[in-house]
C-alpha cells in the first residue's frame, strides 16, 4: 500500500454521520468508557475503501450509508507500552502503532439498522451513541486523539450543508 509507514498495522476508520451531522461513536466491551469510531485491520491484497465498508457492516450492522470523503494520507498513532504488548501478542507482530486510512460516510437510512451483535464478527462494543465532533475528540483514549482531531478537521467542511458544502465524488453500496 503506497505511502505506509513502516512497523505501523495497516488500519481503516470509518466516521459515520447521521443527517444532523453527528458522529457515531461506541463503547469498546474491553475498555469500559473508551469511546471510539469503527475501525479494523487490512490483510494483504485488501483495499482500503472495501475493508472499512466491511468493518462498519461487522462492527455496526450498517449496510445504508453513502462514501462522502477519504483522508488523503495514512494518519498513524503509536500504541503506549501495555497496548503494544496485547496487541503485538495477538496480532503476531512488532508494531508501533496503527497507521490508517479513514473514510467519512454518511448513513442514508434510519439507525434503527444499527446493531452492535451482528452476527458477523464478534462484538467489540457494548454501547453506541451520537456525538459532536467535539465529543469524539474529548471522549477518545489519550492515544489516539491527536489522530481523531486530525480526522474530524480534515473532514468538518463535509460536516456543513450536510456534506454539500464540499464538492467530492460519493459513492453508495
Amino acid at each position: 500500500m503506497e505511502g505506509l509507514p513502516p512497523g505501523y498495522r495497516p488500519n481503516v476508520g470509518v466516521c459515520l454521520v447521521n443527517s444532523e451531522n453527528q458522529v457515531f461513536v461506541a463503547s469498546r466491551l474491553n475498555v469500559p468508557g473508551a469511546w471510539q469510531m469503527p475501525q479494523g485491520g487490512i490483510e494483504d491484497g485488501e483495499e482500503p475503501i472495501n475493508v472499512a465498508v466491511r468493518e462498519l457492516r461487522e462492527e455496526t450492522g450498517v449496510v445504508s450509508a453513502e462514501i462522502i470523503a477519504e483522508v488523503p494520507n495514512w494518519l498513524t498513532y503509536g500504541f503506549p507500552p501495555a497496548v503494544k504488548a496485547k496487541v503485538n501478542r495477538l496480532w503476531g507482530g512488532e508494531w508501533h502503532g496503527q497507521a490508517q486510512k479513514w473514510f467519512l460516510m454518511r448513513l442514508t437510512k434510519d439507525e434503527s439498522e444499527i446493531n452492535l451483535a451482528t452476527g458477523e464478527a464478534d462484538p467489540e462494543f457494548s454501547e453506541w451513541k451520537w456525538a459532536t465532533p467535539e465529543e469524539v475528540v474529548e471522549q477518545a483514549v489519550d492515544y489516539k486523539r491527536p489522530t481523531y482531531e486530525e480526522v474530524m478537521k480534515t473532514f468538518k467542511p463535509y460536516f456543513s450543508d450536510n456534506g454539500k458544502a464540499a464538492k467530492c465524488k460519493s459513492t453508495k453500496w
